[in-house]
């Protein structure tokens, strides 16, 4: 089970390639690179055959636990299967071989499939205008705030409060934050749905605008939406929608008729393209009418001619990324978009919910459910245990993965004791589900019978039980047997 280190099988002499002698005049690197940019000395570098390079990092790959080998519950991130088909599309060579500084007259066909993808953005969402460029959802958010900025600024309004549920995702106080506002906490209330009377109470002129997300990290919808959308505009404040959980809404509700002005997407997590480590990500933004002349340039935009980049916006707040975003993720998307179609939508959205709810009333038998009433696309436990002394979350999270199923978000959202967040999206069959329910049920009987064994866990894997701390801090590069 021991793999060892890249220099561990570097042997002094072998090569992992082979090319033919250089055919062109050798001229001499100082007399081109000044010396202070060229090395002293070789790198240190591991020496290894091909054949030896390549199974090295196969075999470390198939140790992963990802989402095209195990179920990957990680609530609030939606991490469904990505369809195949939409990966080979992106990898034309109609789309790998253009490059952003090619006339807009020679790059008509990409120029028609973003204009085309903003346009179902706006469709599903309901907002006037979208912006593909942010490259992330946090990306998306620090735009929206930039923007609601630059129209107070415009209008020379004092406003530099943001209001931020306590269950909200930690991006959002973060990129308020980051773009000088001041962040102020709204509470849950008993059904951990915004509390009505702490916003009343903090709701005021110096407000610039409340960031939801919708259904919260809870997995439930904000029932007083419309109510809360009134509150805010009353003020002349914008409700902005963290669109991180938009899978429980698709072809279901368009967040304009909740009275959202502003929201991002997350094309890596609502509309299936690779998320995390298989990224990267892409964070799209749609306004409505007051903030959409703020968006980004370039936007695409349709003409006599044909399509052309639109940089005549004088309010923009200019460009946020280089070129236009991330265009190969936006391919995806696109793809998986017209290939569902208004209907397919709708079911992506209905399974999700389907299939949280599942599992919710399934596992509620083993663990704590700190709220009443149905879930939409995921849903928090409690891994809190007062019989079984010494168990916590995190082990629970570390046994699953000895039954081969990748944990879920756990300690989030911060308003839970011991949080387990799971989100199963609709993508997994009842058969993986049932599977995860059974291993949940095991692991709940081993805490009661063998609680060792579960503190000790990871037990099968090649690495074991790290101390996370120390590890974080003291890196050891070297396998042992027991993982210390």
């Amino acid at each position: 089970m021991r793999e060892p280190l890249i220099f561990e099988m570097s042997k002094k002499g072998r090569k992992g390639y082979s090319l033919p002698e250089c055919d062109v005049d050798k001229e001499n690197l100082k007399k081109m690179i000044p010396e202070e940019y060229l090395r002293q000395k070789s790198p240190d570098l591991p020496q290894v055959s091909e054949p030896d390079l390549v199974r090295h990092f196969t075999r470390l790959s198939q140790r992963n636990l990802g989402i095209d080998t195990n179920f990957y519950p990680l609530g609030s991130c939606t991490m469904k299967y990505n369809p195949k088909v939409n990966e080979e599309i992106a990898r034309l060579p109609g789309f790998r071989q253009i490059h952003p500084y090619q006339p807009q007259e020679s790059v008509q066909g990409i120029l028609k499939i973003l204009y085309e993808m903003e346009r179902l953005l706006c469709q599903i969402s309901g907002m006037n205008k979208v912006s593909l460029q942010p490259a992330a959802g946090a990306h998306g958010e620090l735009t929206s705030m930039m923007m609601i900025k630059a129209y107070y600024k415009e209008r020379k309004e004092e406003r530099n409060v943001v209001l931020i549920p306590d269950s909200s995702h930690g991006t959002n106080p973060a990129s308020a934050n980051f773009c000088g506002f001041q962040v102020k906490e709204i509470k849950s209330n008993r059904e951990e749905e915004i509390d009505l009377n702490d916003l009343t109470k903090k709701i005021n002129k110096e407000v610039a605008a409340l960031m939801v997300t919708i259904p919260n990290t809870l997995g439930l919808f904000e029932r007083n939406i419309l109510k809360i959308a009134k509150i805010i505009h009353n003020e002349g404040s914008f409700l902005y929608l963290d669109g991180a959980n938009l899978n429980a809404l698709l072809g279901l509700v368009r967040p304009s008729d909740l009275g959202v002005d502003i929201m991002h997407f997350n094309l890596h997590k609502t509309f299936s393209t690779p998320h995390g480590g298989g990224g990267p990500g892409s964070g799209p933004i749609g306004a409505g009418e007051k903030l959409a002349p703020y968006l980004p340039i370039p936007l695409v935009e349709k003409g006599k001619e044909g399509y052309y980049l639109d940089y005549n916006r004088p309010k923009s707040i200019g460009k946020v990324r280089s070129f236009y975003g991330n265009i190969e993720v936006i391919i995806k998307a696109y793809c998986y978009l017209r290939s569902l179609g208004k209907e397919g939508l709708k079911e992506v959205s209905y399974n999700a919910i389907l299939n949280a709810n599942y599992l919710m009333k399934k596992l509620k038998k083993y663990f704590s459910l700190p709220y009443k009433g149905p879930c939409m696309h995921e849903f928090v436990l409690s891994g809190e245990d007062k019989e079984a002394k010494g168990i916590r979350t995190l082990d629970i999270a570390k046994r699953l993965l000895d039954y081969g199923f990748h944990p879920p978000t756990i300690y989030f959202p911060l308003i839970v004791k011991e949080a387990l967040m799971i989100e199963p999206t609709e993508t997994e069959s009842k058969e993986t589900l049932d599977a995860f329910i059974l291993a949940m049920g095991q692991i709940k009987k081993e805490i009661k019978e063998n609680p060792c064994l579960v503190k000790e866990a990871p037990c099968n894997l090649p690495i074991s039980r790290l101390n996370e701390v120390k590890a974080s801090r003291e890196l050891k590069l070297r396998w042992e047997k027991n993982g210390v």
